[in-house]
């Protein structure tokens, strides 16, 4: 029924090589170099990134104020009211 999909063309004068998956190792450096990579790379975006993050923040939170408080009925309007 057709070929299967690894099968779908065959190409010539190329060379491939490929390693099980059991042979690899699947977090090689990862406490010797992974964290510290993670951490030096946090370190140096943290003040490209803090910035504008609590900038919008701050403004999300004004922003919710301020529309609860023009939410909020006058009590003066209604003093005459029976």
């Amino acid at each position: 029924m057709g070929r299967h999909f690894g099968d779908l063309a065959r190409v010539r004068h190329i060379i491939t090589y490929t390693m099980s998956p059991f042979e690899q190792r699947a977090f090689p450096n990862y406490f010797s170099k992974g964290i510290p990579n993670v951490w030096r790379r946090v370190t140096g975006s943290f003040f490209k990134v803090a910035p504008p993050m609590a900038l919008m923040y701050l403004t999300y939170t004004w922003g919710n104020h301020v529309h609860q408080q023009e939410k909020r009925k006058n009590p003066a309007d209604y003093e005459n009211d029976e």
